[in-house]
């Protein structure tokens, strides 16, 4: 009960009387009332206190981490953005320093200089990464205790010689799990954005129309999805309808296991739902991301890292 202010006109000794009986009343009702001040008003000690904004916890999530570090598979290394068959992790979506792309770090930090982008960046992402070489990756990066890791991997786990071969759902959301606990274990409070795993299927459906993708893809680059790019047999569709619904259990793993890091943020799987285009794929393999398509998942990252809310 908030305290009573009382006015007489018969001076402190009639005010305290008057008090006395308003407290007796409440008590005999009630059993409680705010304290009375000497000149006859009724106060609560708890007043003060709730005349105080309480202090607004603080948000789990930043959204301005100032260190990033990277993990995954050829795409964080930029193969085949540059050159022919070579990394060029300079045009990194996630930790490039190259101004065209403006990664994920480059957009976090302010469009820093090379130097401190490179001091405050690390990229641990290998070509032909499967997801059960991402705890060894997460492992180094928790070392220099990064703000913010960057997870795509997934890719490779579906690209496989035939079908079979194929990472099972099980063991690659097993070792995604693993990942996040050897994070965990050296730096609990780093945040994790992981990207989904890209539609393979849609990268064959644009990349197919190219006489040089056409050729590049004999030489075995995701033969599970890419192999006889022109087959349009029952066979050859069921084979890449495999590899498509394998991609799209690969994302609701990642999903779910984000889901229970609150440290974690999914992409809400965005970047399966690109439709690349051809500028947006290198013009050496017409699989992976082109300079221009690098800019595009950065833009992506950077949208979702940024956005008080994960995406949905």
């Amino acid at each position: 009960m908030r305290g009573v202010s009382l006015r007489t006109r018969g001076g402190s000794g009639r005010a305290r009387a008057v008090c006395a009986a308003v407290t007796a009343a409440v008590v005999a009702g009630t059993g409680a009332l705010a304290g009375c001040t000497s000149s006859g008003s009724a106060s609560s000690g708890s007043s003060t206190a709730a005349a105080r904004p309480s202090p607004r916890p603080t948000p789990v999530w930043d959204r301005s981490p100032a260190s990033v570090a990277a993990v995954g598979d050829s795409i964080t290394r930029g193969f085949d953005a540059c050159g022919v068959l070579a990394e060029c992790p300079e045009v990194s979506w996630a930790t490039g320093t190259d101004r065209g792309v403006r990664s994920l770090a480059y957009r976090l930090l302010g469009a820093p200089s090379a130097e401190l982008l490179a001091a405050k960046t690390w990229n641990f992402a290998q070509t032909g990464a499967r997801m059960a070489d991402l705890p060894a990756q997460m492992a180094r990066a928790a070392q220099h205790g990064p703000e913010l890791v960057t997870v795509l991997a997934g890719a490779n786990d579906a690209c496989r010689n035939s079908t079979e071969r194929m990472t099972p759902v099980d063991a690659f959301k097993s070792s995604f799990e693993a990942s996040l606990r050897r994070l965990r274990a050296s730096a609990p409070k780093a945040q994790v954005y992981v990207s989904s795993v890209p539609d393979l299927k849609r990268l064959w459906s644009t990349g197919r129309g190219n006489p040089l993708g056409r050729q590049v893809w004999k030489l075995g680059i995701c033969a599970s999805m890419l192999g006889d790019s022109q087959d349009e047999s029952e066979a050859a569709q069921e084979r890449r309808d495999l590899v498509y619904d394998r991609v799209v259990a690969y994302n609701g793993a990642l999903r779910d296991v984000c889901a229970k890091d609150k440290r974690c943020r999914y992409d809400g799987g965005e970047v399966f739902a690109v439709r690349f285009s051809g500028k947006q794929l290198s013009p050496w393999d017409w699989f992976h991301p082109s300079r221009n398509g690098q800019g595009r998942l950065a833009e992506i990252a950077y949208r979702n890292v940024t956005a008080a809310e994960p995406p949905a």
